[in-house]
């Protein structure tokens, strides 16, 4: 007793497509496969932004010691004054 035979599929079928009809059931099949398209292609073009995100650098993110860090903040503020002065 396990599943559904060829006949009672067959019947179930004709019980549809009386209660639809041909025009009904072929516009539904062809909304539903636009829709799967658009869904499939949805994913395509999500996947190829995660490839180019992962592949764009968005910073440089280079390890730095603080005295760096103070020298580049120095060599500003000597740029302020030197341009301060020449005004």
């Amino acid at each position: 007793m396990g599943g559904i035979s060829i006949w009672q599929l067959l019947i179930i079928v004709v019980i549809v497509v009386l209660l639809f009809g041909t025009k009904k059931l072929g516009s539904i099949g062809s909304d539903l496969g636009a829709s799967i398209k658009g869904f499939k292609k949805a994913i395509s073009d999500d996947d190829k932004e995660e490839k180019q995100d992962k592949s764009a650098q968005d910073a440089d993110f280079t390890a730095k010691s603080l005295s760096d860090d103070a020298k580049s903040n120095d060599a500003k503020k000597d740029e302020k004054r030197h341009d301060k002065e020449q005004v």
